[in-house]
């Protein structure tokens, strides 16, 4: 059966500007980290992409070592896109990455010319796309030339691979020489992708200024904590969660479960429920209450999971004494 998108899709979900640019994001996009390799169901995968799309979430994010096994997210994304997303292609932002070790030998990892160039070539391949909208360095590369990992973005946009680049996990320090390095090409960083969440608040120590400074945007991943910010663990381990499955690739491990962060989970499950909303809703909402956050990256094993998600659009405020409380609980 062939599909068709809702067509009041763009009625309920909020698109923000993306920094200084001309892009608009959801305020909610779709990570593909993890749920979309070749281990993972085809279908739920499908069923996935499609309600996100009918809920007005035109960005899908993935990587090149995205999987298990590395590259086979993209190989998922490829097939769906080629059939049920290829007439849509205008619609959607599809982003990709390279940075991390993909392939043996000295060209499969970090942010040479060599590997990002053929990494970003691969990707296209296993996705079927002519081109990406954003294609992000993946990790600072510590031996590189910071020059020639940021020429070769730059390179991608003006060979019409990438419509735009950003950078994922810099540090305010090297990110600030990035964004410089691009604006000086006349390629500019469109957007940051950090790990943020009320559990690790790092950005808030200079680059979130940063970004609002320099007008690029920020798109946060693992905003749950690997699904710690979410009911999930109120009771304990389940036995069908990420912390259980050791599925490995960045998932929960159980030892990141401490009694003390439980009973941080349970406080602020309380306060959300107080808001009226599930401690999901407003972990999602409470990084989106700052106006220099673009969109945030929702990671989801089930397509009900992204209806429920998206809800914590109906009240990203926050009072002086809900943010304070906060504050004190996750001290």
């Amino acid at each position: 059966m062939s599909y068709t998108p809702n067509d009041q899709r763009y009625q309920h979900m909020e698109y923000r500007r993306c920094g200084n640019s001309g892009l608009k994001l959801p305020a909610v996009s779709l990570g593909l980290w993890h749920n979309f390799g070749h281990i993972d169901v085809l279908q739920n995968a499908r069923n996935i992409l499609h309600l996100s799309f009918d809920s007005g979430i035109t960005h899908f994010d993935l990587a090149n070592n995205y999987g298990p096994p590395p590259g086979s997210a993209e190989e998922t994304f490829g097939k769906i896109f080629s059939e049920d997303f290829k007439s849509y292609r205008d619609e959607l932002i599809i982003s990709t990455k390279a940075g991390w070790k993909m392939w043996e030998g000295p060209y499969g990892d970090w942010g040479s010319k060599k590997y990002l160039t053929a990494s970003l070539d691969q990707s296209l391949k296993r996705m079927g796309l002519d081109y990406v909208d954003i294609f992000y360095h993946h990790r600072p590369d510590p031996e590189t030339p910071l020059e020639e990992t940021m020429m070769t973005l730059d390179l991608m946009v003006r060979q019409g691979k990438a419509l735009y680049v950003g950078i994922s996990s810099y540090q305010p320090e090297e990110a600030a020489k990035a964004i410089q390095i691009l604006k000086s090409l006349g390629t500019p960083c469109l957007i940051h992708q950090p790990k943020y969440s009320m559990f690790d608040r790092w950005i808030e120590n200079g680059l979130l200024d940063l970004l609002g400074k320099e007008g690029v945007g920020c798109i946060p991943f693992s905003p749950l904590a690997q699904g710690l910010l979410t009911n999930k663990y109120l009771g304990g381990i389940p036995e069908d969660s990420r912390a259980a499955s050791h599925r490995g690739n960045g998932a929960m491990e159980e030892d990141q479960l401490t009694e003390d962060k439980i009973n941080k989970v349970r406080q602020l499950n309380e306060l959300a429920q107080q808001r009226g909303q599930k401690l999901a809703q407003m972990a999602l909402a409470w990084i989106l209450k700052d106006p220099r956050i673009t969109s945030v990256l929702l990671g989801v094993s089930k397509p009900e999971q992204v209806t429920d998600s998206i809800k914590c659009l109906d009240n990203y405020h926050f009072s002086t004494e809900e943010i304070n409380r906060i504050n004190s609980i996750l001290k």
